[in-house]
């Protein structure tokens, strides 16, 4: 064996052996790669050889700009029944009844939760996996951040299975995982139900509003596409507008009204959710345009901003506790090693319409009685679709 491969595996030997005898322990900094080459007298390229691959066998990790630090491997037959709950943001819209609905299934088995958030980065997201590698976990929930774009941390999901630490997927899954885990709502179809209500309601000049980054935005447009294309109506890309996370304060409010500056007639608008919609209304109002006399809104999510003072947005259901419910039980499962087939896997809730009073009747006294006398009205009532 080369002179250069004895020295790697020399330092692979020694570092394991170190950990494994308690010198150094969890936690505990590696020296860094400067500190090994010449300890070794080896290239810095032959030293990161080494760390990798006792990265891969779960002894250390790598934390940006902090250095390399030894892990807290799992004990066999050791339980702690902490399970750790990641999503976007915390107190924000549906999350706390989502980690409700978790926690009443977790406490009632005995587990502890332990949450973090990402505020939608997926920067963060590696932070929060990388730190809850080195935690005493039995399992994680987690919201991807940003679903919708390639994620570049994989390796941090691949390290939890090497450590026998079985994750869920809610609300959203990146692309090259979606055969891990998932509770999800089926979010085309809610895009498409909102849309064909507007469409069967007689409104044929629909806006559209998404969020461009998650899986969530681009499913519910999908569902939004395949209504129009189902009524013979034509997909006007000029009519979508797309929001990234970091705009979504700014971004919808201002496309809206700028379409109606370009002189686009609008009969109605399909949010990507409620707080965009809720965003909509007062920026329509700010150029007298009523709602709905003038223009229909939709939101999704049913959240608690939806009603008030006699308002209730047309909307999607979100059964938020029982996604966590679900997303818990699906975990439970897993935690006991039952086998599970890929439809037990990925759960698809499926959605419900709720009709407010944001939306009216753009139909002729003639078609609403061609169509359907008992078309639903303004009023508070849950349609099966």
């Amino acid at each position: 064996m080369e002179e250069k491969q004895l020295k790697y595996y020399k330092m692979h030997h020694d570092l394991e052996e170190q950990i494994h005898r308690g010198e150094l322990r969890a936690g505990d900094r590696v020296p860094s790669e400067n500190q090994l080459a010449a300890a070794y007298q080896v290239s810095r390229q032959t030293v990161r050889k080494a760390l990798a691959i006792l990265e891969q066998e779960g002894y250390i990790y790598a934390m940006h700009g902090k250095g390399t630090f030894v892990s807290e491997r799992l004990r066999p037959g050791h339980k702690s029944h902490n399970i750790a709950v990641v999503t976007t943001y915390l107190s924000d819209y549906i999350f706390p009844r989502v980690i409700q609905g978790i926690d009443d299934v977790l406490t009632a088995e005995g587990y502890s939760i332990l949450l973090k958030n990402t505020h939608n980065s997926r920067s963060q997201e590696a932070r929060c996996l990388e730190e809850l590698l080195q935690k005493d976990i039995d399992g994680v929930i987690i919201e991807p951040s940003k679903s919708q774009i390639s994620c570049r941390h994989l390796h941090l999901y691949e390290q939890l299975e090497s450590y026998g630490i079985p994750y869920v997927f809610i609300q959203g899954c990146f692309d090259r995982m979606e055969d891990r885990p998932q509770v999800l709502m089926d979010d085309c179809r809610g895009g498409y139900m909102i849309t064909k209500y507007l469409l069967d309601n007689g409104h044929r000049s629909i806006a559209g509003i998404f969020k461009a980054d998650d899986i969530q935005g681009q499913n519910r447009h999908r569902g939004y596409v395949q209504a129009l294309q189902e009524a013979g109506m034509l997909y006007d890309p000029d009519k979508v507008i797309w929001f990234h996370t970091e705009d979504r304060k700014v971004h919808p409010r201002e496309g809206i009204l700028r379409l109606l500056a370009k002189g686009i007639s609008l009969d109605a608008v399909v949010c990507y959710n409620d707080q965009i919609a809720m965003q909509i209304i007062p920026a329509l109002a700010s150029r007298g345009i009523r709602v709905p006399e003038d223009i229909s809104v939709t939101g999704y999510d049913n959240s608690c901003m939806a009603m008030g003072d006699g308002f209730h947005l047309t909307t999607i259901v979100h059964p938020q506790e029982k996604l966590g419910e679900m997303a818990a039980q699906l975990l439970l499962s897993l935690l006991q090693g039952e086998i599970l087939q890929p439809e037990e896997r990925r759960i698809l809730i499926q959605p419900e319409l709720v009709v407010g009073n944001s939306c009216c009747s753009r139909l002729k006294v003639s078609e609403i009685h061609w169509q359907n006398p008992r078309t639903p009205g303004a009023c508070d009532t849950h349609v099966s679709m």
